[in-house]
Parts: C-alpha cells; sequence; structure tokens
C-alpha cells in the first residue's frame, strides 16, 4: 500500500505540479483547497504527511497546523509547510506549533520531495 500525502493550497497549478512529481514517485496523493476541506479529508483519509500552505480562505495554515497537532488521532501526522510567507516570526511560530518543516515559495520540488521523504522512511 502506498503512502499518502494531503497537499493543501488555494493554488491549483501549484497542487497539479506537486501531485504529479508525487504520483510519480509512487505516493497517493489527496488534494484540497482550503483549511476546511483539508482538515475534513484529514480525520477521514489519515495521511501519512501533509503540505501545507498558509495562506488560504476560511482556516489558514497556521491555525489548521495547530488544530491538526490538538488532536490525539492527528498529532503524529508531519507537517510541512510550504508557504510565501517567509518571514522569521511565521517561521518560527510554525515550528513551534509543531510542524516538522517549513518551506518558502517559489520552492525548489526536489527539495519538497527529499523532505517528504525524510518524514517518511
Amino acid at each position: 500500500m502506498s503512502q499518502s500525502i494531503l497537499i493543501c493550497d488555494d493554488d491549483q497549478l501549484l497542487i497539479e505540479l506537486i501531485e504529479f512529481r508525487l504520483q510519480g514517485k509512487g505516493y497517493t496523493v489527496l488534494t484540497a483547497h482550503d483549511g476546511e476541506e483539508a482538515l475534513a479529508k484529514i480525520r477521514a483519509e489519515k495521511p501519512d504527511l501533509v503540505v501545507l500552505d498558509a495562506m488560504m480562505p476560511g482556516i489558514d495554515g497556521f491555525a489548521l497546523l495547530v488544530q491538526l497537532k490538538d488532536e490525539p488521532s492527528l498529532s503524529h501526522i508531519p507537517v510541512i509547510m510550504l508557504t510565501a510567507r517567509k518571514g522569521e516570526k511565521d517561521i518560527v511560530s510554525a515550528l513551534e506549533a509543531g510542524a516538522a518543516d517549513y518551506l518558502v515559495k517559489p520552492f525548489i520540488p526536489d527539495e519538497l520531495l527529499a523532505q517528504i521523504q525524510k518524514y517518511l522512511t
């Protein structure tokens, strides 16, 4: 059974790019376009890892991260933040809230793949 990854971003083109790369590596990919959809899919599907944008409509990525880490049944799932927000405060607060890693857009797709593989081996 392949490992599953949920990509949550409001940029459809970015989702398609990451989805294509991950499927090429044999991962099952789930997608969500906002925090509410992501939370529902994470609760239902229990993915092995989440790639999460910070700035989205509704529940933003930071609030979603805190919610995930507060739920005992979901808190073990690694979350990689992938966002255009590159302020030190944003990075530190995400890592303190439990993010496994923090990548800034524009990003190197192979760097994201390497981070994902690091947490799923």
